[in-house]
């Protein structure tokens, strides 16, 4: 089974690179890595609706199968900024001084149907209906030291039972992880709500909770060098303006309630869903349905949990996936994206 630890040689190795190289680039596009998800979305809004460009900063987006490649390939200099998942991978790089977290992205908020909790319709059929029963149960996830390690383990804590009763069974990817499902090779799994509520609409599974209301917490971050913060602090200050217009685009055309506590779809949300759909469900006639019910959810501005990235950080450490022992505040760069 493999980890999601980065040796000791890997490490090095990634850090011997010569980032300062960076600041050489001042003036070119900054370029973003991301995965080309539903998750990021207020940035292709602010990429369609020309937000960096106005901000005086052009974005060109490099997109990834998964979350470590991004950090990795940050630290390698393929990269100027990514968006991912914090793990114990990129937490590992990041004590080393490589990486600093300058805002936040996908934040699970409580009442807000981000990632559910997905048991197959076997499980469900045998009791499995409840969050708290997933103690002896079987949970998919990509690998470990990942976000989905962190969810089902802060998941076990707040419900009361001990992680190492459940058996994990890392599958490499997230359509592994809702196929395990599925099929009934695995009790549960964690997936978006894109992901999770049509495999649920067939009856092959069934969605018992969702991570948010369970244990909110900052799923993706906002990441840089510390080279690029040194050489390129002027670009960086621009591409933050530019997402945060992005958010707020992005805010406004899902997260606005009526009286009655439903969402409000209008024109805004329509032009947001067609910007999106460039990127994400390209030519299916179900694009728009599968947004509006996909989208996570952002805090204003793009504002960063800090105190829950440093509990991740503690977390990942207790279980011995990350080895330093740097000050949580170390990997936060607070100048460029508010805090909450």
């Amino acid at each position: 089974m493999r980890s999601s630890r980065i040796g000791r040689r890997t490490v090095l190795s990634l850090l011997a690179t010569p980032l300062l190289a960076t600041s050489a680039r001042a003036g070119e596009p900054v370029r973003l890595g991301l995965l080309q998800t539903l998750s990021p979305a207020p940035f292709y809004l602010a990429q369609e609706f020309s937000y960096w460009r106005e901000a005086g900063i052009d974005v060109a987006f490099r997109f990834f199968q998964a979350a470590q490649p991004i950090a990795a390939a940050a630290v390698s200099g393929d990269i100027d900024v990514g968006v991912t998942a914090l793990t114990g991978g990129f937490f590992s790089l990041a004590e080393k001084g490589a990486l600093r977290v300058i805002g936040g992205a996908l934040h699970e908020q409580k009442g807000f149907e981000g990632s559910a909790i997905l048991v197959s319709a076997k499980a469900y059929a045998e009791g499995l209906d409840d969050v708290k029963k997933l103690a002896g149960r079987s949970f998919a996830i990509t690998q470990y030291g990942s976000s989905f390690h962190y969810m089902v383990g802060r998941i076990s804590e707040v419900s009361g039972f001990d992680v190492k009763s459940v058996t994990l069974r890392p599958v490499q990817t997230v359509a592994n992880m809702v196929a395990a499902v599925r099929t009934g090779q695995v009790d549960a799994t964690i997936a978006i709500a894109s992901m999770a509520r049509p495999v649920a609409a067939t009856g092959e599974a069934r969605i018992i909770g969702w991570a948010g209301d369970v244990v909110p917490y900052q799923i993706t971050a906002l990441f840089t060098t510390a080279a690029m913060i040194d050489g390129r602090p002027d670009d960086l200050r621009r591409f933050a303006a530019g997402y945060r217009r992005g958010v707020s685009a992005f805010r406004n055309a899902f997260l606005r309630l009526d009286e009655a506590g439903r969402p409000i779809h209008d024109a805004d949300t329509d032009k947001a869903i067609a910007a999106i759909s460039k990127y994400v469900f390209v030519g299916d006639p179900d694009a728009g349905k599968k947004i509006i019910e996909g989208v996570g959810y952002y805090d204003a501005d793009g504002a960063l949990d800090v105190a829950d990235v440093a509990a991740q950080l503690r977390w990942f450490r207790a279980q011995g996936l990350v080895k330093g022992d740097a000050d949580p505040a170390s990997v936060i760069d607070r100048r460029f994206l508010p805090t909450r």
